[in-house]
């Protein structure tokens, strides 16, 4: 296992969990290789791994580390 730190929290994933990995772990999803969810909804989320963001295509191809810091942010409609 290896320990990064989710929004603040550590989060316990597989050895070569990817960015794909850490958002279905947080959001509760399931998710293709693409970081798009399987149920074919909307995801509308962000992530920065270290404090650069991480583009959707990328995810996939971006193994995490021990000590890495992400921030899942999830886009919210209103006002």
């Amino acid at each position: 296992m290896t320990t990064v730190r989710i929004n603040d929290r550590d989060v316990e994933l597989p050895e070569q969990a990817t960015v794909v990995d850490a958002v279905a772990h947080t959001t509760g999803r399931e998710l293709t290789s693409t970081g798009a969810p399987v149920d074919g909804g909307r995801l509308g989320v962000a992530v920065a791994l270290d404090g650069e963001v991480v583009p959707r295509s990328r995810w996939a191809a971006t193994e995490l580390s021990a000590g890495h810091e992400l921030e899942i942010v999830t886009a919210v409609q209103g006002g």
